[in-house]
């Protein structure tokens, strides 16, 4: 990949990540989090971050848990 489409990917990561904030539903806020933190891992494998990598790993796998694997209890 070239300089500008690895720049790209990391300057689209930043957009969907930001922008994930605007999203009100937590189910829809989560999808783009997971979605941002995705782009991100690509971008860390391209430029050979394991940081990058490694932390948005854990973004995706926190924003997965709460989104599908916690199970929801009633409120006392």
């Amino acid at each position: 990949m070239s300089h500008f489409g690895i720049e790209s990917l990391g300057w689209t990561a930043t957009a969907v990540f930001v922008g994930s904030y605007f999203f009100s539903r937590p189910s829809v806020l989560r999808g783009v989090q997971m979605s941002g933190a995705l782009l991100w891992i690509a971008y860390g494998v391209l430029i050979h971050a394991t940081p990058v990598i490694v932390a948005n790993l854990l973004v995706f796998s926190a924003a997965a848990w709460t989104a599908f694997g916690k199970t929801a209890t009633p409120a006392p």
